[in-house]
């Protein structure tokens, strides 16, 4: 499972790191103290929405680009642990196989609906 705080914490580190601040430069900024940043770097505090939005003012980047982040490798982190397709049909299944399925070619698969009906209607013309 991964932890929010975890995460927030790493971007809050990535940040800092990319302007080239230390945590010193940072807690003073904020006013907190350094170990407190520390923890939150990584991970191992909660980090109050007043603490965060001093601490992003700190580093000059706005709270919700932070959040935008850390929602963006939540999202990733989800989709590592659980597939897409949970629940689905093995591969072999989806396949078709083992089924008395007849495969269909390339060329059978009409090209424009008049194919289709075998006339042309103009409610067929995309607008």
């Amino acid at each position: 499972m991964v932890l929010l705080r975890q995460l927030l914490g790493d971007v809050l580190r990535r940040l800092r790191l990319r302007q080239g601040r230390t945590l010193r430069e940072v807690s003073a900024a904020a006013r907190v103290s350094l170990g407190y940043l520390s923890e939150v770097e990584r991970g191992q505090k909660e980090a109050s929405s007043e603490l965060l939005s001093s601490i992003c003012k700190a580093l000059g980047v706005p709270l919700s680009h932070v959040l935008r982040e850390v929602a963006d490798q939540l999202a990733l982190a989800e989709l590592q642990q659980e597939p897409v397709m949970a629940g689905a049909p093995p591969a072999h299944e989806r396949l078709g196989e083992g089924l008395d399925q007849e495969a269909i070619s390339a060329d059978a698969i009409p090209a424009t609906p008049e194919e289709i009906t075998g006339e042309f209607r103009a409610d067929m013309v995309a607008a």
